[in-house]
Parts: C-alpha cells; sequence; structure tokens
C-alpha cells in the first residue's frame, strides 16, 4: 500500500533510505500516482532558513540513499512553489547518481521578487528516480548520414 493508501505494483527495486536525522521527513508520494516523492527540508529546530531574493542554499534532508544500478534519482522542483514563490532547483533536474551514498541536499535558488523563509519539515522539492541508458562512447571520424534536421540547434524547428 502506498503512503496514499492506494495499492502499488512494486516491478522496480526499491529505493533504500537511511535515517541521518531523528527529525528527517520521510519522501513520500503525495497521490497514488505521483511521479515523484515529495522532499522535505531537515533544518536545525527554531533555525528556519532565510532565502533572500537571488540567493542559493544547498538545503539538507537529513536522508542518505542508495538507488539501484541503472537508476538515477532526479531532483526537481515543486512547481506550486515555483509559480507562487519563484523558488526552485537551481540545476534542475540534479542528477543523483546510483553509487552515491552521501546526504540528499537540495540546492535551492529564489527567483522571486520576496525572501522566502523554509521551516523545517517544508516540502521543497520532489525526487523521481528513473532508469537510465548506460551507453558505450566511441570515437567516429564521421557521424551518420545527415539527418533531415542535420546540425540545426536552438530555434531550428520553429518556434
Amino acid at each position: 500500500m502506498s503512503s496514499a493508501g492506494e495499492q502499488r505494483e512494486h516491478v522496480h527495486p526499491p529505493l533504500q533510505l537511511r535515517r541521518l536525522d531523528a527529525r528527517a521527513v520521510l519522501p513520500r508520494r503525495m497521490t497514488a500516482l505521483a511521479a515523484g516523492l515529495d522532499i522535505a527540508a531537515c533544518l536545525p529546530e527554531g533555525a528556519p532558513l532565510e532565502l533572500a531574493v537571488g540567493a542559493r542554499a544547498l538545503v539538507p534532508t537529513g536522508w542518505a540513499l542508495a538507488i539501484a544500478p541503472g537508476y538515477e534519482g532526479q531532483v526537481r522542483p515543486r512547481s506550486g512553489l515555483a509559480l507562487r514563490h519563484g523558488l526552485t532547483v537551481l540545476n534542475a533536474p540534479g542528477t543523483i547518481d546510483a553509487d552515491y551514498r552521501g546526504e540528499l541536499r537540495v540546492l535551492l535558488v529564489n527567483l522571486g521578487t520576496a525572501p522566502i523563509r523554509i521551516e523545517h519539515g517544508t516540502r521543497v522539492a520532489q525526487l523521481v528516480v528513473a532508469p537510465i541508458a548506460t551507453v558505450e562512447v566511441v570515437e567516429v571520424e564521421q557521424l551518420p548520414p545527415n539527418s533531415k534536421r542535420g546540425a540545426g540547434g536552438f530555434g531550428s524547428t520553429g518556434s
């Protein structure tokens, strides 16, 4: 059963979490079909984070994690915070590799017009665990024949 009380089929390896702080809030899906797990700030008692306009901060979560080989974690903004306050993940999506074992921290930036106060337990981002393709890198003299797009880049397919 998911935290939302609806049954989910688990066909992928579990995300393993180790609590680093007794007050850490367990990441969870807010609806049964949500792609991401909401991630909460784990801040010292009585010490909220004040994020000035244009400022950035590395926000602790109180969790270390192990992602299965063949998968990555993607730390993404929460759309409501981005819309209402301009609070977003600076390097979105932030990538967590399967061999990383340190604390999950979120790099936030305030792109809004007013300072933002982040309290302990505030859901600041979401974590999506997704499969990846590990490809072999091959240097070649020539690339395969031109595609219809060719070398056209930014804006080349229209607006």
